[in-house]
């Protein structure tokens, strides 16, 4: 299960759609399956109109700072402009089986999905609840 409230949500989405019709993408931080805060990252992809590629500077900058007790990095959000709010092969195919969290927009709809072996979709990812607060 994951909780996030209507808020950030609402943030999430905006940007999505502010970035369309290339993809959108970002950051989600908190604890025990609670997203806290999120930031909105560079999309670096060759071709940000169908794929999106978290900046790396942005994600390394992240971790840097989850190792210093700075915000936990629970996992990612990023935006299908002109798909739907599953998982697609690209995203499996980019994908760790690390336990992070993917939240993903589009077709007017919000999914998180948990990258893990053997998921349900595409082989790498299991849909996680999502509870707004």
């Amino acid at each position: 299960m994951l909780a996030i409230s209507s808020d950030i949500l609402n943030e999430i989405v905006q940007k999505c759609k502010a970035a369309a019709p290339r993809e959108a993408c970002g950051l989600l931080f908190g604890a025990d399956g609670v997203i806290s805060t999120w930031t909105e990252t560079a999309n670096v992809a060759a071709d940000p109109l169908r794929h999106f590629e978290i900046d790396p500077a942005a994600l390394i900058a992240a971790l840097r700072a989850e190792r210093h007790r700075g915000p936990r990095l629970l996992g990612y959000w990023h935006s299908h402009p002109s798909g739907d709010a599953a998982p697609s092969a690209t995203d499996a195919a980019m994908a760790a089986p690390d336990g992070k969290l993917w939240l993903i927009v589009g077709g007017g709809a919000i999914t998180a999905w948990r990258a893990v072996e053997n998921g349900a979709a595409h082989g790498r990812f299991a849909p996680v609840e999502i509870v707004v607060g």
